[in-house]
């Protein structure tokens, strides 16, 4: 039944476009909307309430402009979007994180806190690093709401947190005019670049000038895998940052390590991240270069590569250059790498179509090991856009496979790998 008291805009669906709200989808998309009700001119960022088109509550969200017209807050339509709601939401957040051991580690003080739709919170990111939160909103709903969400965070965190920085600028839809600018919205943290703690390893991180909130936190479980897989290898780790994956290489026993990538910047960071851990003596070497062309020059060197690129598209324009680009590294590092030894790769996919390049083989022998997270974990799928497939030929044990890398288009056999443990 509907009842809107504060008279917000009423979004109304077309017949059966309801189907995957039904299923707790978080997004409502421009198509699906029959028609809108509103006092005056709907703007973007509001609270919009959404209906079935015979007139029935079925969410709560932030009316946005472009093909996501309604990211979903709420399936319930008593919840209210207030202050209560949003302390609700953060300290669901933040009990998941303490169920995972975050929150209360003494080898970990950085995490990510909210994790956009993940956490019931679209459009959102918050990371934790130690007594600061950086907050990134990607929508104008959240950005409009910063207040409310940092109001959210010093209830949940009281004393433990002593600033909130907000860095949106960058994330925010440009065409909203919003004219976001980065900065702290409560307290102030006295130095630029920090020292946090993850798993243990020492990292310098500056939310306020570096790549994202600072570090890729997102990224923690692959670093694990690195630091699992590398005793006794010689590591290579291309698109570096801020060595991330270099110091949990080392950690994990590494032989030596090599970290590139175009920035000087992030190089110099990557190579104090590395003395932070290990002081002078460990054998690493830092390269300001192209990732690309620097692997056309290095021969076999490495037995342990670590692919982890840029987005190379933030258009759905330009798709089909970005895969170009993936194809021809991909190819690249699999050739260099030597025969028996662990490859690894993260394809940044926010404008890829992941129903697309993914397929499923039902013949067991040809199961690639491109993993798509959208699916069951026990399926292994192929990139296919990419133009390489994976053929598992014997499986060693749950992790490790004997794989053989060929071209999709020619067949052409480019290595073989005797224990691949995971494609990341």
């Amino acid at each position: 039944m509907k009842n809107n008291n504060n008279m917000r805009a009423e979004i109304y669906l077309r017949r059966g476009k309801e189907e995957s709200l039904l299923r707790r989808h978080p997004w409502i998309f421009s198509g699906a909307i029959e028609r809108v009700k509103c006092q005056g001119e709907l703007k973007e960022g509001e609270v919009v309430d959404v209906f079935t088109r015979s007139g029935e509550f079925i969410a709560r969200g932030h009316y946005q402009i472009g093909s996501i017209a309604v990211r979903v807050l709420t399936f319930e339509e008593q919840e209210q979007i207030d202050q209560a709601w949003w302390n609700h939401r953060i300290a669901v957040a933040y009990d998941v994180r303490r169920t995972l051991d975050l929150t209360d580690n003494e080898q970990t003080n950085c995490y990510r806190l909210v994790h956009g739709e993940g956490d019931s919170l679209p459009g959102l990111v918050i990371d934790i690093y130690d007594r600061t939160a950086v907050v990134q909103c990607h929508s104008v709903g959240m950005y409009l709401s910063r207040m409310a969400i940092a109001e959210a965070l010093r209830t949940v965190y009281g004393e433990r947190l002593t600033a909130i920085y907000d860095k949106s600028s960058q994330t925010v839809p440009f065409k909203a005019g919003l004219n976001a600018i980065d900065g702290y919205i409560w307290g102030h943290a006295e130095k630029k670049a920090n020292i946090v703690l993850e798993n243990g390893e020492k990292f310098l991180v500056n939310w306020e000038e570096g790549q994202k909130t600072g570090f890729f936190l997102d990224q923690r479980r692959n670093r694990e895998l690195v630091r699992h897989y590398s005793k006794g290898r010689t590591v290579l780790n291309t698109f570096c940052y801020t060595g991330g994956f270099s110091v949990y290489a080392a950690s994990g026993g590494a032989l030596e390590v090599c970290s590139v990538d175009a920035s000087e910047r992030a190089v110099h960071l990557a190579d104090e991240n590395m003395r932070l851990n290990f002081g002078e003596e460990y054998p690493h070497e830092a390269v300001a270069a192209d990732a690309v062309e620097y692997l056309k020059h290095i021969g076999d060197k490495y037995d342990l590569i670590i692919l982890d690129p840029p987005a190379f598209t933030k258009t759905r324009s330009a798709v089909e250059g970005a895969l170009r680009g993936y194809k021809e590294i991909n190819l690249r590092g699999m050739k260099l790498v030597k025969d028996g030894v662990v490859y690894g790769v993260n394809i940044p996919a926010s404008q890829i179509n992941v129903n697309g390049p993914y397929y499923r083989s039902e013949d067991p022998r040809y199961q690639g090991l491109f993993q798509d997270s959208n699916y069951d974990s026990s399926h292994y799928y192929s990139y296919k856009q990419l133009g390489v497939n994976l053929y598992r030929t014997r499986a060693l044990e749950v992790d490790s496979y004997d794989v053989q890398i060929c071209d999709a288009a020619s067949g052409e056999t480019i290595a073989t790998f005797e224990k691949v443990v995971q494609i990341v």
